[in-house]
């Protein structure tokens, strides 16, 4: 479909200059002894433990990061954005992506560095010379390093944590391989649509089968619960199709969840460049969906620039999300620069192109 290539154009090849900034010493920084010693120089020996008294007077050992993890968990929807995107591209009774998509993988990896955005984990780092380079060239730097009980998540966020610091599209780039530097190999994230999927199983989702593609078996994951896939398909609809956008709350993005209408947002944009949103849009007529995906041309355009900025437009979708968008980040000032990184993310994926 015309439309769901205007405006974007694949950005391939190397990391950039900042990727290279100390000559290749990526994968000897991520290895080294530095994430065994604490930031007072104090070196660690493993997980701490910590003891509570029982019933019967006999002391139980538990790790205090399961604690930390749980509550983290409740803070938050209960799928990533990488989940949301990769349920969008799934069949739902065959249980596989489509063959063709070359998109999705990249997409996926911006979604992580999205994500660890939204969960306070990475920002931009606050240096007056950042504004002078372009949104996706600026660097970024971990600002949390707790757990947050997604394995992926939790990889990224380690990597970032014992890595020299680099932008946003040198990030995305080395996690999906997009380099020739032989010294950054290592930081690419593999197996990424594999690992969502059984992270779906375990949260019953998804299920498990074996399929037979002529010479070999596969494993696929049909749709078990199709509540899920069902709100992610609601919520696209809504911010492509209304008038007035309402999110209502769910288990899947709760009522009291921080950046509720950004991250949607960011979640429409992310599955129109992983080319899975017309599968949230299957059940509107020809006209309708030309309309939806003129929206996601137009939020794409807006939330890939730091501040946001939406442009007036001749048609009557979602005339309330500037003024919804504006009052979530008046009431988190302090977060400015984990939204910059979000911008960023937008902005990379208006480099891509929606057919290789």
């Amino acid at each position: 479909m015309a439309t769901t290539t205007s405006g974007l154009t694949r950005r391939r090849g190397g990391a950039g200059g900042d990727a290279d900034t100390n000559g290749g010493s990526g994968i000897g920084s991520r290895t080294n002894s530095s994430a065994n010693v604490r930031d007072n120089g104090t070196p660690t020996t493993g997980p701490e433990t910590s003891y509570e008294s029982g019933e019967n007077g006999h002391r139980i050992a538990f790790d205090p990061r399961d604690i930390s993890e749980s509550a983290e968990r409740s803070k938050q929807p209960k799928l990533t954005l990488m989940e949301e995107v990769l349920l969008l591209g799934l069949k739902d009774k065959q249980g596989y992506l489509s063959f063709w998509n070359d998109n999705i993988s990249y997409a996926l990896r911006g979604c992580i560095v999205l994500e660890l955005a939204f969960r306070g984990r990475v920002a931009m780092q606050k240096t007056p010379s950042r504004r002078s380079f372009p949104l996706p060239d600026r660097i970024i730097e971990v600002i949390d390093d707790t757990l947050t009980g997604e394995v992926l998540l939790d990889e990224a966020l380690k990597m970032m944590k014992t890595s020299e610091k680099m932008s946003v599209s040198s990030w995305i780039d080395l996690m999906s391989g997009e380099t020739w530097n032989l010294m950054k190999i290592g930081y690419q994230l593999k197996q990424v649509r594999e690992r969502l999927a059984k992270g779906l199983v375990d949260k019953g989702i998804l299920r498990t089968e074996k399929r037979n593609f002529l010479l070999f078996d596969m494993a696929t994951h049909p749709v078990v619960d199709n509540g899920a896939k069902e709100e992610i398909r609601r919520r696209v609809r809504n911010v492509l199709t209304q008038r007035t956008v309402v999110i209502n709350g769910s288990q899947w993005l709760p009522e009291n969840l921080e950046f509720r209408h950004i991250r949607t947002v960011a979640m429409v944009c992310a599955a129109y460049a992983a080319n899975v949103l017309e599968n949230a849009l299957s059940t509107l007529g020809h006209e309708a969906r030309e309309k939806a995906f003129n929206q996601t041309d137009e939020l794409l355009a807006d939330y890939s620039q730091w501040p946001f900025g939406r442009k007036a437009t001749g048609n009557d979708i979602g005339e309330n999300l500037p003024q919804v968008i504006a009052e979530e980040i008046n009431k988190s000032p302090e977060k400015e620069l984990q939204l910059e990184v979000v911008a960023a993310c937008l902005s990379v994926f208006t480099r891509l192109d929606s057919l290789l």
